[in-house]
């Protein structure tokens, strides 16, 4: 058995004991690349386990375009949550349309309406939700497990691919000719919102190009920070 085979089994045995513990399960689909690994995974091997994406409002076309091609390839349906378009006009007319350059308190009041609150929509009636989180992706990122309570969302977390590395995350892409958003091909690793994502140069830290003008402690939006009790 390959390594990359041992790697799906580990994923797709992680995801079948989450549903038989945890169903409903639902996963957040940012349609990065971590998590078009598991799109993929998810409806090749039929798990029981729908899928969900938010549009901000502020994605890149580059994002649209996979979520159109996620939809004509994959039988596993992709929902999309918008924000509450009342939150979202009071927030621009107070503080503007690029408000969120101003301070971390504004930037992460923009993710909180545009991402958090839509989260909470999504995965109302459901007893887990997965992520395509890693390790290697941020510091703040270094203490998550694989299953875990999340106190915030009041459900179970899985994240099957927190150890996986980047290398075998395109070593699985490659060979299974999985659809990836073109950003990746023009150095964007990390890809959210247009205005607060750009390229890296070789050697940056792969989160580097996200809010790129705050420190990495910062760096998250908000879905990911929520306290969580680890099994025992």
């Amino acid at each position: 058995m390959s390594e990359l085979q041992h790697r799906i089994e580990q994923v797709v045995a992680i995801l079948t004991e989450t549903v038989r513990d945890f169903a409903p399960v639902t996963f957040a689909n940012s349609l990065g690349a971590e998590d078009m690994v598991l799109t993929d995974i998810i409806d090749r091997y039929q798990l029981a386990i729908d899928m969900f994406s938010l549009d901000t409002g502020r994605l890149p076309q580059e994002t649209y375009d996979l979520m159109q091609t996620v939809r004509e390839r994959y039988k596993t349906t992709l929902r999309i949550y918008f924000p509450n378009v009342k939150q979202v006009e009071a927030y621009v007319a107070e503080n503007g349309v690029n408000g969120f350059y101003q301070s971390i308190e504004l930037r992460k009041a923009c993710c909180h309406i545009r991402k958090v609150e839509p989260l909470r929509r999504a995965l109302q009636g459901k007893r887990a939700w997965v992520t395509g989180i890693r390790h290697e992706q941020a510091t703040s990122r270094l203490s998550l497990k694989v299953s875990a309570y999340d106190m915030g969302n009041r459900m179970q977390k899985v994240n099957p691919l927190l150890e996986w590395s980047n290398a075998e995350v395109w070593e699985y892409l490659k060979h299974y000719e999985v659809p990836y958003n073109k950003l990746h091909d023009k150095f964007y690793p990390s890809i959210g919102c247009a205005p607060c994502t750009r390229a890296i140069t070789p050697g940056e830290d792969i989160r580097s190009g996200r809010w790129w003008w705050e420190t990495p402690e910062t760096k998250e939006c908000g879905l990911h920070t929520g306290k969580v009790i680890p099994l025992k």
